[in-house]
């Protein structure tokens, strides 16, 4: 896959308040795509942000599921350190015709909008 496929995924994350740092992608020989992120746990939209990748991508709907999992990753903290440095998130699809610009357009229709407002966060 072409590093041009993941430029509006990549874009879209860039204005999620919480995720912060550099955003990894890649492709494992056709068969899927993954992005890499870090949310800042010390963000007060930090769960929420989890809460909502987490709807969209993992349970939109229990009947049409999209081909998309939202997890966490980490090395043995044991080793590292807590999660402020350590823990990663990992956006990964197994269905190449679900490309990453049409993963930017289901989460684009579905968090808040504008997505780097802030205020459009918040839940009653």
């Amino acid at each position: 896959m072409d590093n041009r496929a993941f430029t509006k995924l990549i874009k879209f994350l860039e204005r999620v308040p919480a995720i912060a740092g550099s955003i990894g992608y890649g492709s494992e020989s056709d068969q899927s795509w993954w992005v890499k992120f870090t949310i800042d746990t010390t963000h007060q939209l930090a769960w929420q942000t989890v809460q909502e990748f987490g709807h969209v991508l993992n349970y939109l709907s229990l009947n049409e599921r999209l081909p998309t999992s939202f997890y966490p990753v980490s090395p043995p903290p044991y080793m590292n350190g807590g999660p402020e440095e350590f823990l990663s998130w990992v956006l990964e699809c197994k269905n190449m015709e679900f490309c990453p610009g049409t993963c930017a357009e289901w989460l684009s229709g579905r968090l808040p909008q504008p997505v780097d407002d802030i205020a459009e966060w918040e839940v009653d």
